[in-house]
């Protein structure tokens, strides 16, 4: 592995790659837009360094790099960096990527800028009774369990709709419901990667045909993310491929 900086411009060329081999205009974002920035799905990929279990002081190499999105997993570990690179807030974004339970949800609502691991409909209003009024509202997105598995957190595809209309009902200036995000099961080959990815793509496309203002597919990671974004996804969750391997405990 390389230096954090020049991980970020390997992963961002392979991220154009595969914007070129789909056919997309490659437009990479180190911080996730704005909503209304684009009319629909996939007109840019973010690129979200998954910081998790890195120091602030690697967060802090990134950024001097031009990294400006991180994904954190951990509420208190998240919050430690959060004080530790307070000099940096007004040009950091900060996504929790992890579960958040109900007695975390507080702390999330005052500190970070998205969460994209909401796959229930409780965290979701505590997150909006507890947005500070002075604050922007809280992007969200709803993590689907594409794959089924009873290891990984995410609400069914089959509940999801249901959910979404419930959480886009809520109130908007305190949250404001993005799109979605999945964590497929492991696969091997650019086929098998893709299927999961597709379906991800297909149920954001059944809630816009709802006529909800959704831009976002937050999908793909080190490994696959070549195949996520010939899926379309706009936010991809890039961890090792940038800091290098776990550092341990």
């Amino acid at each position: 592995m390389g230096s954090i900086g020049s991980n970020l411009q390997e992963v961002k060329r392979r991220i154009a790659a595969a914007c070129a081999l789909a056919g997309r205009d490659a437009n990479i974002f180190t911080r996730a837009p704005a909503p209304g920035a684009f009319d629909a799905p996939p007109c840019g990929v973010t690129l979200l360094a998954v910081s998790k279990t890195w120091p602030a002081a690697a967060l802090r190499e990134a950024h001097a790099a031009g990294q400006q999105a991180f994904g954190e997993n951990q509420v208190q570990e998240a919050l430690a960096k959060i004080e530790a690179l307070a000099d940096l807030r007004a040009r950091l974004q900060w996504h929790l990527i992890g579960p958040l339970q109900s007695n975390k949800t507080r702390a999330v609502a005052e500190q970070f800028d998205w969460v994209h691991s909401v796959d229930r409909l409780k965290i979701a209003e505590r997150l909006a009774e507890q947005r500070p009024a002075g604050l922007p509202p809280l992007d969200l997105c709803l993590q689907v369990n594409i794959s089924g598995e009873a290891s990984k957190s995410g609400v069914a595809p089959a509940d999801l709709r249901a959910l979404a209309h419930a959480v886009v009902a809520l109130p908007a200036e305190r949250v404001r419901l993005r799109g979605l995000m999945a964590i497929p099961a492991p696969a091997t080959g650019r086929d098998a990667q893709r299927a999961p990815h597709r379906e991800l793509a297909a149920l954001l496309a059944v809630l816009r045909g709802d006529g909800l203002a959704l831009d976002t597919l937050s999908m793909g990671m080190s490994d696959d993310l070549e195949a996520a974004v010939l899926e379309g996804a706009t936010v991809v969750r890039v961890g090792s491929a940038i800091f290098g391997g776990r550092p341990r405990a």
